[in-house]
């Protein structure tokens, strides 16, 4: 995900200072050191001290077809709009360490898990 990507889903997300946390987030995120955060890295990146009603917005961003649930397919397409490649295998995998009951798709409780894990 490119600076000016990471600046305009923060800036979606309501953020005060979108350019100075895009900053900080590539330092704070890219834990494998690639030059690029990758969804799981922005995802752990936004876990603590997030507000549960950005947690349901970046739910609906994902969820393109409004069914309540995200597919491999929209994590896919998500991550193509952030200007990120990631291949619909990647995508599954994604979704497969997120998916807790094997149903092959994130929904709401999947995603809240993933997302307050770290704080409790």
């Amino acid at each position: 995900m490119a600076e000016h990507q990471r600046q305009a889903l923060l800036e979606a997300l309501g953020k005060e200072n979108p350019k100075a946390e895009a900053k900080e987030m590539m330092q704070v995120a890219d834990t494998n050191k690639d030059g690029y955060i990758d969804f799981l890295e922005f995802m752990e990146v936004h876990r603590k001290g997030i507000k549960m009603s950005d947690i349901q917005s970046a739910f609906w961003m994902f969820d393109q077809n409004g069914d309540g649930r995200i597919s491999a397919e929209e994590v896919m397409a998500m991550m193509v709009k952030l200007g990120e490649r990631c291949s619909l295998e990647d995508c599954k995998r994604m979704v497969r360490q997120v998916d807790k009951n094997a149903d092959g798709l994130i929904d709401m409780d999947d995603f809240m898990a993933m997302m307050t894990s770290t704080l409790k």
